[in-house]
């Protein structure tokens, strides 16, 4: 996961530069998304596939059984602290209508998020590597309370809706039914998302006890609307072996619509430095809509990253090129002077 485990790399690696990571940094399979990006000259495709079913009190039990496809494109650019960020979701699904006697069944297709924006990492406490103390393993691997001090990031960007017929107007799978009068049922939209609105979320990442990763979320989203959320989501990930970690979750929603909490739990395995594969189970504490998630997913990194090289290091290599030239310069120049004096001397 984003951070999950692979950030954990930060610590062990000594050929980590700022955000870029030997191992994939995904932000999967949890909701949340971590400070740090991708790194520089990297792209990177986070997909998943999931189930869905919603049962709703409100309206006579109604059920909602969708599949859902995701997808999030990273890409870092210009600077280490710098990523381009798409994240999408894409939704087909029955939704049965238990309202009337006779039940209706529609079934319907549209996105649910479709997110284009920026991060920006603010604030990065492990860009100064820690010195190992060759005497003291408990100094190296116990708690420490500067760990705790989280990297912080901003991201911000805009949601884009297209179409006027849009099934899930702010990601409501159940706009069909809702009627804030008398909740009517009159099968048809009760609003239209506008096509753009504005999205920002603010990042912390926290790691300790070199195993242990904890990410925090607070999201303003569909800015510039009548139906402005407030979430937050929490993400404790622990690293039991190099290729495996698991997470618990806690996400909150807050919106004119819905006030929900919802919980998650999976694992991650690292097929292969650029390969992540991994699974997670949900369920939400609300029956206005209750609803259970089972989600399977992949992440895969295409790394062009080359390492940044300083202006010391720069001028140390050349220095030492140019003692190296030196060198063979006075060992040419000696040789040729002995060859001088054996002539001379045969003279």
């Amino acid at each position: 996961m984003l951070r999950r485990f692979t950030l954990l790399f930060l610590f062990l690696s000594s050929t980590v530069k700022a955000q870029y990571t030997d191992q994939i940094n995904s932000n999967r399979p949890g909701a949340s998304i971590g400070a740090f990006a991708v790194g520089k000259r990297i792209i990177q495709f986070e997909g998943g596939f999931e189930r869905r079913k919603h049962k709703h009190e409100s309206y006579n039990l109604s059920t909602v059984d969708g599949s859902i496809i995701f997808l999030a494109v990273r890409w870092g650019f210009l600077s280490e602290r710098l990523e381009l960020t798409y994240q999408g979701s894409f939704m087909f699904d029955k939704l049965t209508n238990k309202i009337p006697m006779q039940e209706i069944i529609y079934k319907r297709k549209g996105l649910l998020q479709n997110f284009l924006g920026i991060k920006f990492l603010i604030y990065d406490p492990f860009k100064k590597e820690e010195k190992v103390n060759v005497h003291s393993w408990k100094a190296n691997n116990g708690f420490k309370l500067k760990h705790l001090i989280p990297a912080i990031s901003v991201t911000t960007g805009g949601n884009f809706i297209f179409g006027n017929d849009h099934p899930f107007p702010y990601g409501d799978v159940f706009d069909t039914l809702y009627r804030p009068i008398f909740f009517q049922n009159l099968n048809g939209l009760t609003e239209k998302e506008p096509f753009l609105s504005l999205r920002g979320i603010l990042a912390t990442q926290s790691h300790f006890l070199r195993s242990w990763v904890f990410v925090t979320n607070f999201i303003y989203d569909r800015y510039l609307t009548e139906q402005t959320s407030k979430s937050y989501i929490l993400t404790l990930t622990h690293t039991f072996h190099p290729l495996w970690s698991v997470y618990i979750e806690n996400e909150g929603l807050f919106s004119a619509r819905i006030n929900d909490q919802i919980f998650r739990t999976g694992a991650a395995y690292l097929f292969s430095d650029n390969i992540q594969i991994e699974g997670s189970l949900g369920i939400n504490t609300n029956t206005v809509p209750s609803a259970l998630f089972v989600n399977l997913g992949v992440s895969y990194r295409l790394d062009f990253h080359k390492d940044f090289i300083s202006a010391a290091e720069i001028e140390y290599k050349e220095s030492k090129k140019e003692e190296k030239e030196l060198k063979k310069t006075m060992k040419k120049n000696s040789k040729a002077e002995r060859k001088r004096a054996r002539k001379a001397k045969k003279n």
